[in-house]
């Protein structure tokens, strides 16, 4: 039996059409009940605009659905993802943290098609159009598939868009420690997010980790497939002495990466214990 095909549990990192997911909410909700999951957490980035969605999606097919959000952070030099479980829309800091990290991710796009326009044709209000709420680098990743000059985003980010290349442009991006601290004010549960991942060059360290707990991290995504095995092992040993839930999830991003739904999950337990935490109501 595949680990999609195998009954319960959640998948806690998902993506949708409201950020850089190709899909609906609507879409995903009827995905996990399809595949057996208990639920999901959508955890678009630096948005709650899929959430109303979601829930009315999730309640209509029997399956649960856990608020979230993807923050952009750093830590130093280092791009770091953060999972945000449950905290409150309605704080007035981390809804003004995430409308500057949408309006920055937007200046963006604009300034690498702009980049790529004297060699690429790419329509940037086109981009626009097909983005929707949030646009980010994986829509000029779709326009140049689109226009034939890679066969998919993956491809993109590897050769015109890399970080390497000449039209990749830097992204804003908030102090890992300030999210963290940022998440439990709102009421949320902070978890690390793909912290051994292989497009990095090293994972995270035992000391930057201890760092992140002492600010008020809850967890550390280590089960997800893009993370490497090898550098698991020792995150495990540090999430563990640091008292750090250990999460799984797909990242799934519909067409846009080639996780799956459902292939890497956490237990049922788990998630009620995040509910305990946190204020959102089901």
């Amino acid at each position: 039996m595949t680990a999609e095909a195998m009954p319960g549990g959640f998948d806690l990192h998902t993506h949708s059409v409201f950020s850089d997911g190709t899909t609906t909410p609507t879409s995903i909700a009827f995905e996990a009940a399809a595949i057996g999951l208990d639920g999901f957490a959508l955890t678009d980035h630096d948005t709650v605009a899929g959430w109303e969605e979601a829930r009315i999606a999730a309640a209509s097919v029997g399956v649960d659905v856990l608020p979230g959000i993807e923050l952009t952070t750093h830590t130093g030099a280092r791009s770091a993802h953060l999972l945000a479980y449950g905290p409150d829309p309605a704080h007035l800091g981390l809804g003004a943290k995430m409308t500057m990290l949408r309006d920055s991710r937007v200046a963006r796009a604009r300034a690498m098609a702009d980049l790529l326009a004297p060699d690429f044709a790419v329509d940037w209000d086109a981009v626009l159009l097909a983005a929707g709420s949030s646009v980010g680098r994986p829509h000029i990743a779709d326009a140049l598939v689109a226009a034939g000059y890679a066969e998919n985003r993956s491809a993109v980010f590897e050769t015109i868009l890399s970080p390497r290349g000449r039209y990749y442009m830097p992204i804003y991006a908030l102090n890992t420690v300030e999210a963290v601290e940022l998440v439990r004010a709102a009421g949320g549960l902070p978890v690390l997010g793909h912290p051994a991942a292989n497009r990095m060059r090293t994972p995270f360290s035992a000391a930057e980790l201890g760092e992140l707990a002492d600010a008020g991290l809850w967890g550390v995504e280590l089960d997800h497939p893009e993370n490497r095995a090898d550098w698991v092992a020792p995150l495990r040993e540090s999430a563990e002495a640091l008292g750090l839930v250990v999460t799984g999830a797909s990242d799934y991003h519909g067409a846009g990466k080639a996780n799956r739904l459902g292939e890497r999950r956490t237990s049922s337990d788990v998630v009620a214990e995040i509910r305990d935490h946190v204020a959102v109501p089901r």
